[in-house]
């Protein structure tokens, strides 16, 4: 696990309304990623709204239709753990390959915070808890916020 080369961001996130998209396994590393990205867009000044779903095969839908609905972002947040099963790659792929696909095709940002691990201490040491070494929570929302206002940026007439 590494930490290190993460940016250090300082970002003014007003105006932006963004939407955090989370699933609900795994609890106690979701409400750590939760925590993270809501501190981290708070932080920032951006409007915030919030939509729960099912697991992580669910986020890239829901967060399509959050983007269309008028969000210039979504921070996508999910837990898949390994089991003894094919299940893992085939929800880990179409979670991933999903959320690529509705940023593409919405010209919208993703922050991508879906946790692909072996197992659960793996999560817990993400997820933005006490003794975590990483908050990938804080990380998936600093990314949103950054590329939407890349966009904005490059979208402005000059």
């Amino acid at each position: 696990m590494s930490g290190a080369g993460a940016p250090s961001l300082d970002l003014d996130g007003t105006g932006l309304a963004i939407t955090i998209v989370a699933g609900s396994w795994h609890e106690q590393i979701t409400d750590g990623l939760l925590a993270g990205a809501r501190r981290t867009l708070a932080e920032a000044g951006v409007t915030v709204s919030e939509v729960r779903v099912a697991g992580s095969f669910e986020l890239p839908v829901v967060s399509k239709a959050a983007l269309e609905a008028g969000a210039d972002a979504v921070v996508a947040l999910g837990v898949i753990i390994r089991g003894g099963t094919p299940h893992f790659e085939y929800v880990s792929d179409a979670a991933t390959s999903g959320l690529t696909q509705v940023s593409i095709l919405t010209g919208k940002p993703v922050g991508f915070g879906v946790l692909t691990l072996d197992d659960e201490q793996q999560g817990l040491d993400r997820a933005g808890l006490p003794g975590s070494k990483e908050d990938k929570g804080r990380e998936a929302a600093e990314a949103a916020i950054a590329t939407a206002l890349t966009l904005r940026h490059l979208r402005t007439p000059r």
